[in-house]
């Protein structure tokens, strides 16, 4: 048994811009709402997808645009894959990059101020049922399950796996089109 999770492609949204805290959450909605327009996936991350028995995504443009990059449609598209939330602080007068925002807020977020939005252990608790449907898929179909996810959602996944005797078979790289094999 097999579970692959991948993170999407690269969203086709500004992130150079600079902003201030409060206009993080229009930047939010609007990466939210983001396909990954031309950003094209490495071989490695095709022939992943291309063996994949079982095809699973988060709900959101970017995972779902990028698997029809890959050629590959989901089998089921749920909300539990979808990225942990970020809390959203405001902050006077700072003009920061999309980017090193998301990234302060995550630091927040990891040492457990989460301001009105799911907590860093509520998302583990998410992580883990996440976990248990691609265990489930994993096991129907005796071969490989892609999730199409997200870079912090994963991870938490992937730790919910090994903690479940799960082993790394290949290790995830960095940033866009990433992924791990699982293998029990």
């Amino acid at each position: 048994m097999e579970i692959i999770l991948m993170r999407h492609g690269k969203p086709a949204c500004a992130t150079s811009l600079k902003v201030t805290s409060r206009e993080m959450p229009q930047w939010v909605a609007q990466y939210h709402l983001s396909e990954t327009g031309n950003d094209m996936p490495p071989a490695s991350a095709r022939l992943l997808a291309s063996g994949a028995l079982q095809v699973i995504s988060s709900p959101l443009p970017r995972t779902l645009s990028s698997l029809r990059t890959l050629g590959r449609e989901p089998d089921l598209i749920d909300d539990v894959f979808r990225e942990a939330d970020l809390p959203l602080f405001p902050f006077p007068a700072l003009r920061l990059s999309p980017l090193h925002w998301a990234t302060l807020f995550r630091l927040l977020w990891l040492c457990g101020i989460s301001r009105n939005t799911e907590s860093f252990g509520m998302a583990k608790k998410r992580a883990a049922q996440a976990a248990g449907i691609l265990i489930k898929r994993a096991r129907e179909t005796n071969g490989p399950v892609l999730l199409m996810g997200h870079g912090v959602m994963n991870r938490l996944i992937a730790k919910e796996l090994m903690s479940q005797g799960w082993k790394v078979h290949s290790r995830p790289g960095q940033g866009y089109w990433n992924a791990a094999v699982y293998r029990l």
